[in-house]
């Protein structure tokens, strides 16, 4: 019988390890599911909410518990996009990828800032990142985030699952 040297062995696990098993059904059924990204969406050209102001919006049917569980920031990790520091079509196009990126998460977080940098107070950003939400066929409800998470400056947005 003839022994296998190190250099063999060495070769064997990092071709191995290299080449982990890979579930062929599921990666087929999750792209198969995946819907292109949304880009239907239209701009906003005047801010017409403050920074401070707390946002919340839900369609009919949601549960009134995942709804306090958001407002109470309950929800374990989830995709965070931050805007800061982007225009509002810039903004867009970013909400778009990520929100097809992360379809299949229940939950994500938007960070757009509350507008201190802004005319009047008044927050674009914030303001189109709500109109953005609100066009988004997969978008059930979002609302404010607690201080502790961002506060008026983010929200939880509830996806779809399909």
């Amino acid at each position: 019988m003839k022994q296998i040297n190190e250099e063999d062995k060495q070769l064997f696990r990092s071709t191995v390890d290299a080449n982990a098993p890979t579930d062929k059904d599921s990666a087929r059924k999750s792209n198969a599911l995946k819907k292109s990204a949304f880009t239907s969406y239209s701009y906003i050209v005047d801010a017409n909410l403050d920074g401070s102001e707390v946002i919340s919006y839900s369609k009919s049917g949601v549960s009134t518990k995942v709804i306090k569980k958001m407002k109470q920031g309950n929800i374990d990790a989830m995709p965070v996009l931050d805007l800061h520091g982007q225009t509002v079509v810039e903004a867009c196009e970013s909400l778009s990828v990520f929100m097809c990126h992360h379809q299949f998460e229940p939950f994500v977080q938007i960070i757009h800032g509350k507008g201190y940098h802004s005319e009047n107070g008044m927050s674009i950003l914030k303001t189109q990142v709500v109109s953005f939400l609100k066009q988004h066929p997969q978008v059930l409800a979002f609302n404010s985030c607690p201080d502790k998470d961002g506060g008026t400056g983010a929200v939880f947005a509830l996806l779809k699952q399909n």
